[in-house]
């Protein structure tokens, strides 16, 4: 028993401090994920790559970031910065061929979300 709620109480101060460590590391930048994403083979095996899985997690973070903020730009009766449809479709190449197109210096300047922001404002403009 006191096994069992040591354990328990070992499990909620990692997941406690998870996050703090998180929150020391520094943003990586548009170019050293685009780096990185370059070598990854645009395959069905490519999400076996514990490379790709970060990649990947990195992305939804970026998406659900400006998820948040283009809800918080409506509810503020602002114009958000993209306005895609409820659920949208990212085609890979495409994404990967955008974030190529922004010049090196320029991605070096900008976080992931930065990018991500970029790409849904020239995919899904506001109209009007």
């Amino acid at each position: 028993m006191i096994r069992r709620i040591a354990l328990i109480l070992a499990v909620g101060l990692a997941a406690l401090g998870a996050p703090v460590a998180a929150l020391a590391q520094p943003a990586r930048t548009l170019d050293a994920f685009v780096t990185e994403a370059n070598r990854i083979p645009l395959n069905p095996t490519a999400m076996l790559r514990p490379s790709a899985r970060r990649l990947a997690g990195e992305a939804n973070e970026a998406f659900r970031v400006i998820g948040g903020e283009i809800r918080a730009a409506r509810a503020a009766g602002r114009t958000p910065v993209a306005c895609p449809a409820d659920k949208i479709q990212v085609n890979p190449r495409q994404l990967l061929a955008f974030f190529n197109a922004i010049p090196q210096p320029r991605r070096a300047r900008m976080s992931v979300t930065d990018g991500f922001r970029a790409w849904m404002a020239d995919r899904y403009p506001c109209r009007g």
